[in-house]
């Protein structure tokens, strides 16, 4: 029991409260850079190398809460910190660390600027709290009132919250400190009580404030705070402040001081006063004055001792007004009275400028101080008990005074820049040794406590902390803590007690704490009383030493183990204290290194040398904690003994006995036993169990550790899952393997105090958790249903009184355990074997009363197979079949198939989670679908396998198509063989949930799974791609509808508009950087995101037109799953969504077409806005249910123009990568990476017609490209959909110059000349003019130009004026294709 630094809270954001204090602290620069603070103008005139500023900055980082003014409330509710004008309010919260514990941490309540006028400064800070009025609270903290001096010498009050309550202008000089004394219980008669005050220091004044008059004041102004802020019109006049204002006279400098309180001189110090002040004649008056003492601590003198008369002076009375802003007023400091009032806006600048009048001080001369011209006092902080103060100097030294006789007592050197504080520990009287007969008043239990002082000295420059104990003590404890931090001591506790309330509750406070700045904490120190006590006359120091040397045996290895047992019981005996007697014996039984026997020899010593002992020397708490510790040692013996018997069951166990145990039938044993082994298979694939794994044992310690006797009756404290298991484990392990007797184990751990119910958890506990070992032995259901049967019986385990038509509490544990299980397996055999013997128990109780009520008549016997009715029975079953539902379901979710050929996401890596009945009864109506979802996006199946494992269902649904059943089954076969059991277990869960995965259903949560991962990582485009088809696979058009809707509101909307805007402003498709930077994917994503979510939308419009010839779904819930609870299913919400608005989603489709094309193409000179009207635009991306203003009417042709010439390069662009010959590529390489492509063409000519541009251009364009890059065939069955053949052949005819020209003039041989010169003058010159340059392909065959020359002549009329040029044509073309014959 040595002294020890603790820490109670942590700092959340520290670095916060910093920044926002010191700006140019904040790490926003680059690394590398130099930050220059422009507000100090020496670091521009001279520049400093970059590493000594670096090394500035970094230490300006560690030691700013030295720069700043601290102050801590004692009830640690409340800490300021504040710099120049700032000022942070950090206030405690309980909040759990990153391990998991709860701890207090201070977080940033209130921050802003606290400054009034300009240029004022914060100097000193205090945060006092009051106390409660309450009869409820008394004694207790209402709220905490942060007192501030300023530079100004203005003195504010302000709330938690930063609200100003008063503002006093007591003097013109700055505030040097703020203190304050509080009420204490004086210890015995002969000390004053001293009343309560707060204390201001000027620079050549001492101000003091009575502190019931401050307390009522305050109390007064924050009621009228509140007040004002609910209505703003009530004003009540609190009391006046009552204040005493002493000018100091005869010294130089005044830093600190310290307000020691009401001291009554004895007659002789009386006498020799007056005599020094008033010489021989003096005269002396009967009773010596009461006097108010005040020590200053500066220069000249280095300590100054001041002494005010009571009742010399009357107070003066300060009259408060309000300082509650509104609206309308601003609360202002009135000229007359000194405190706040109320002012017009128009008189604020005149009041401000025009200070409050001050009060004259008394003038008070110091009496006597210690003279020293050299030194200059830096700090002052008086001792609890008002006897002692500790003063700092720029001498690094610390001196101890005496307060009563104004002499230095003591002083410790090199302690340079020290704060100092004070620990005031009270006795203990339990911890007294009760053997020791000691005649003074403080030797027996009786006399009053002790009180010891200590002094902390933390010396920065050192990085240590001290504790001394005084007077003339030595050093008891010293610490390590890091030359940053501070120390607080605030030297007074809770204002507004007196003798009465003082003495009722009082809150845990600390009187010393050390904030560290780099750790983000705050500690405190514990000092044990008896370090006060000197080592001679110390009982506990010399038990403390015997402590240490058993510390050291215990470590010790040594091979005689009897030999140390002696040892040891010889220092126990020896220590003293009942308490360090209890630490001894419990460091003793933590040990590892002590076998059991010593820990229980050792144990039973102690026991009995203090039975041996008188009753009235021996203590109570030490004799029971021995007795408790001996009957744990015992029964962990008696549980070794029985665990290390070879004991055999040497009955043989069959199914037969199996079935008649659980009370099944043949096709029920067959039927749970082949869900098991399903079960198993999948479940237990990968687990690696390692050969040295030690079921059913546990150290002694251990053992000791986890059970605590709590008057006769023996409980398990507070242990984690793992170790309750392993608790439950050294009890029942052996057992439920048949190698432990059960009768006697279960009878060991009654007589030893455990109840049943805690057995009982114990036992499932252990049951559940060693699922792979039960399942791999069937016997053990045997010998869990044994076990349960005698817990059963136990007394107090099913409650006598408990009938049929009654809930069992022991029952509804059993079931609470199996529902919480996430071992389902083994969940649903203990399930039966509970439901079981719960059975035979209620036949058996059911079987006396039938037996009672009809005595003497013939009766029918109650077989094994007749079960009597009771409301637990119903509970069973329905938990029997939830349990079974719930494995099937799971042992699904542990099935993996082989199908994966992709690459693998880390979100499809992530682990599923185990499930539970309770986790399915709290997962709402869709907790079930959702789990199954979440299942296929980890395996990535296709919608289609869904379908196939359903095929049943598809079968009795004749109205689907037959075309898409097929096409799945092609699809599925070729991966059929890979999926192993995966279909037959998704058939089984669908027969086991036929409503909650009904394929809608399970589609619907399919596809919101996959949009939710995708959205997560949307670089991951085949997640939305697959959602997208989960959604086609919806087949009632209401669900599909809400689906789609709420995944374009939710998900897609706002990524759409900011591809829309950026490829808008950028005015083509943008490259990488971009698309990341604005829409937070690449541009291989977006161009993928913009395909899917046209076919939403096309979905989304085909499921509004298909939803009128349906009904509404019903959702039904399967009977065993009626109770379940949680959020709404994401198919409820669907069915909740509106109606769109059909023609808002079709503008909303024409635009993403639009974008989907410039990507797809990567078209350049394309703003995709510019092709709408103000109207257009503005119905974007607005709600998709809302009515909006759309074009209509004729368009205006600019528009029409723009969008032809955009429809056209799209047609280009479609065609180009369709047919284009690419030498260096293999044209079976052509498929886009982003899954099924769009039939542009016919999408064009789709656009077109809602664009109001010409569809007839964009079929003529089409077949023209189609020519042009020579794909005549297509070019024929495209000619069909033209409506103006005529302008078509005018078109063709040209490409046919153009083919021919190419033919004839690029290839410059003599038959090639001979044949120009065969043709007439004017297709001659006509096929000169054509330019050959245009063609995408001129490796046409002559033939193919010959059919192109037919059409043409086949679309123009006669009398077209082109029609001989095209005659001509077809001479040409027959004269050149002669040759080639």
């Amino acid at each position: 029991m040595a002294c020890s630094i603790v820490q109670f809270c942590y700092f959340q954001d520290l670095q916060a409260a910093r920044d926002f204090l010191f700006p140019h602290l904040r790490e926003e620069i680059p690394a590398g850079a130099v930050r220059r603070d422009p507000s100090k103008s020496w670091e521009e005139t001279e520049p400093q190398e970059p590493e000594e500023e670096g090394n500035t900055c970094k230490t300006q980082k560690t030691s700013w809460l030295q720069d700043c003014v601290l102050s801590l409330s004692p009830t640690n509710d409340l800490m300021v910190i504040a710099r120049e004008q700032k000022a942070v309010f950090l206030v405690p919260k309980w909040k759990y660390s990153d391990k998991g514990k709860e701890e207090m941490q201070f977080a940033v309540g209130w921050s802003g600027s606290l400054n009034v006028e300009e240029g004022e400064c914060v100097t000193s800070a205090l945060c006092i709290p009051l106390a409660s009025q309450k009869r409820s609270s008394t004694g207790r903290p209402d709220w905490t009132c942060i007192v501030v001096g300023f530079t100004s010498g203005y003195v504010r009050f302000y709330t938690e919250n930063g609200v100003l309550l008063l503002a006093q202008l007591l003097n013109e000089d700055a505030v040097l400190q703020l203190k304050c004394r509080t009420y204490e219980i004086p210890r015995h008669p002969g000390v004053t009580e001293q009343n309560e005050e707060l204390s201001i220091l000027y620079p050549a004044a001492i101000v003091t404030i009575d502190g019931f008059s401050l307390f009522q004041s305050l109390r007064a102004c924050r009621n009228q705070v509140a007040k004002a802020a609910a209505s703003g019109n009530e004003n009540i006049q609190p009391p006046p402040l009552a204040y005493k204002k002493w000018g100091l006279q005869d010294i130089d400098a005044i830093i600190d001081h310290a307000s020691v309180g009401i001291m009554t001189l004895s007659p002789f110090d009386q006498m020799k006063t007056a005599s020094n002040i008033g010489g021989f004649n003096a005269a002396i008056k009967n009773s010596p004055p009461a006097m108010s003492q005040y020590i200053t601590v500066g220069s000249n003198p280095f300590t100054g001792f001041f002494y005010a008369l009571e009742g010399s002076t009357q107070p003066l009375l300060s009259h408060v007004a309000l300082a509650v802003a509104s609206k309308l007023t601003s609360a202002l400091f009135n000229a007359a009275s000194g405190w706040l009032g109320w002012k017009s806006k128009h008189e604020e600048e005149a009041v401000q400028k025009q200070k409050p009048k001050v009060e004259p001080a008394t003038p008070l001369a110091v009496r006597f101080g210690l003279p020293d011209s050299r030194r200059h006092g830096e700090s002052i902080c008086l001792s609890p008990c008002n006897t002692l103060a500790a003063v700092t100097d720029d001498f690094g030294r610390v001196i101890l005074l005496d307060v009563a006789r104004g002499i230095a007592i003591r002083m410790w050197k090199g302690y340079r820049g020290a704060q100092i504080g004070w620990i005031q520990i009270v006795e203990d009287l339990h911890e007294r040794v009760p053997e020791k007969v000691d005649f003074s008043p403080f030797g027996n239990t009786q006399g009053p406590s002790r009180v010891a002082q200590f002094l902390v000295i933390y010396a920065p420059r050192r990085g240590i902390l001290e504790v001394w104990s005084t007077q003339q003590g030595p050093r008891v404890g010293a610490f390590n803590v890091g030359k940053h931090c501070r120390l607080l001591y605030p030297g007074y506790k809770i204002m507004g007690l007196n003798n009465v309330t003082s003495q009722s509750w009082q809150p845990q406070t600390y009187q010393i704490c050390l904030v560290d700045p780099v750790s983000g904490s705050v500690k405190t120190v514990n000092v044990p009383f008896h370090l006060a006590l000197s080592d001679k006359k110390s009982e506990r120091a010399k038990d403390m030493h015997l402590v240490k040397k058993l510390a050291a045996l215990l470590k010790t290895k040594s091979p005689n183990l009897d030999l140390v047992e002696t040892e040891i019981k010889e220092l126990i005996l020896d220590i003293k204290y009942p308490a360090t007697k209890k630490q001894a014996l419990e460091s003793i039984l933590a040990s590892k290194r002590l076998p059991f026997s010593c820990l229980r020899n050792i144990t039973q010593t102690l026991m009995d040398t203090l039975k041996n002992q008188e009753l009235e020397a021996v203590d109570e708490g030490l004799l029971q904690f021995c007795a408790n510790k001996l009957r744990l040692l015992h029964l962990y013996e008696s549980v070794s003994q029985l665990n290390s018997v070879d004991f055999h069951s040497d009955t043989p166990f069959s199914d037969d006995d199996l079935a008649v145990l659980l009370r099944l039938n043949e096709k029920e044993l067959l039927k749970l036993q082949a869900l098991l082994e399903k079960y198993k298979q999948e479940n237990f694939r990968t687990n690696v169990r390692f050969s040295d794994d030690k079921d059913g044992v546990l150290p002694v310690k251990t053992f000791l550790e986890y059970l605590e006797y709590e008057k006769d009756v023996l409980n398990i404290k507070k242990i984690s899952e793992e170790e309750y298991v392993a608790l439950g484990s050294f009890f029942f392990w052996k057992c439920l393997h048949g190698e432990s007797s059960t009768e006697d184990m279960c009878h060991t751990l009654e007589s030893a105090g455990l109840s049943p119910q805690l057995l009982l958890s114990l036992l499932l506990s252990v049951w559940l958790s060693k699922e792979k070992d039960i399942l791999d032995k069937p016997q053990s259901v045997c010998c869990l249903h044994t076990m349960l049967s005698l817990l059963s019986k136990m007394k107090v385990a099913i409650d006598e009184t408990w009938d049929s038509q009654s809930v069992s509490p022991w029952w509804q544990q059993m079931r609470t355990a199996c529902i919480q299980s996430e071992n389902n397996g083994a969940a649903l055999l203990s399930a039966h074997v509970g439901h079981s013997v719960a059975a035979q128990i209620s036949n058996n109780m059911t079987e006396k009363k039938f037996s009672q009520t009809v005595l003497g008549a013939e009766s029918e016997a109650l077989t094994d197979s007749w079960e009597a009715l009771s409301l637990d029975t119903e509970y069973w079953k329905l938990l029997l079949k939830q349990l079974e539902d719930c494995l099937i379901l799971q042992t699904l979710l542990h099935s993996k198939g082989n199908t994966r050929t992709s690459k693998v996401s880390s979100l499809q890596a992530e682990p599923l989670p185990r499930l539970s009945v309770k986790k399915l009864l709290e997962g709402g109506k869709g907790g079930i679908a959702d789990s199954v979802a979440k299942w296929i996006f980890k395996q990535d199946f296709s919608p289609e396998i869904l379908k196939l494992a359903n095929k049943q269902r598809d079968v009795e649904n004749p109205d689907e198509p037959k075309e898409g059943i097929n096409r799945g089954f092609l699809e599925v076969s070729e991966v059929e063989m890979d999926l192993g059991a995966i279909p037959d277990l998704l058939h089984l869960a669908y027969e086991q949930f036929p409503c909650s995965l009904e394929l809608d259903v399970l589609h619907a949560h399919c596809c919101w799974e996959y949009v939710v991962q995708w959205n997560k990582d949307p670089e991951e485009a085949r997640f939305f791609v697959r959602s997208i088809e989960h959604l086609k696979h919806i087949l009632n058009a209401h669900i599909q509808n809400g689906i789609a809707l709420m995944m374009w509101n939710t998900f897609l909307v706002k990524r759409f508009s900011a591809a829309t805007y950026l490829m808008d402003k950028v005015g083509k498709a943008p490259k990488d950087r971009l698309c990341r930077r604005d829409v937070g994917m690449s541009d291989t994503a977006m161009t993928s995101f913009l395909g899917s979510c046209l076919d939403l939308l096309q979905t989304l419009m085909e499921a509004d037109v298909s939803r009128d010839e349906m009904q509404l779904p019903v959702l039904d819930t399967e009977d065993a799953w009626l109770s379940v609870e949680g959020p709404i299913s994401i198919v409820e919400l669907a069915l909740e969504q509106k109606h769109i608005h059909y023609p808002l989603v079709e503008h909303h489709s024409i635009l993403c077409s639009i974008l989907y094309a410039v990507m797809r193409f990567s078209l350049k000179s394309v703003k995709p806005l510019s092709l709408f009207d103000s109207k257009g635009k503005n119905a974007f991306f607005k709600d998709l249910t809302s009515i909006q203003l759309l074009p209509s009417g004729e368009m205006d042709p600019n528009f029409v123009s723009v969008r032809q010439q955009f429809l056209l390069k799209v047609v280009s662009a479609a065609v180009q990568a369709q047919h284009s010959v690419r030498k260096d590529k293999d044209p079976s390489q052509e498929a886009t990476p982003f899954g099924k492509d769009q039939d542009w063409p016919v999408l064009a000519v789709d656009l077109a017609h809602h664009l109001q541009v010409s569809e007839d251009v964009i079929r003529r364009h089409y077949v023209g490209e189609l020519y042009n890059y020579g794909v005549d065939h297509l070019a024929e069955e495209a000619i069909l959909q033209v409506h103006d053949k005529e302008v078509l052949a005018s078109q063709l005819l040209v490409l046919t110059g153009q083919r021919l020209a190419h033919a004839l003039l690029r290839t410059q041989t003599k038959e090639g000349m001979e044949l120009l010169a065969r043709l007439s003058p004017t297709l001659c010159t006509w096929l000169k003019a054509m330019d050959p340059q245009d063609l995408q392909n001129t490796e046409v065959p002559i033939a193919t130009t010959a059919k192109l020359v037919n059409k043409v002549i086949e679309l123009l009329p006669e009398k077209h004026g082109q029609y001989s040029l095209a005659l001509h044509l077809i001479e040409a073309v027959e004269a050149i294709s002669i040759p080639s014959l």
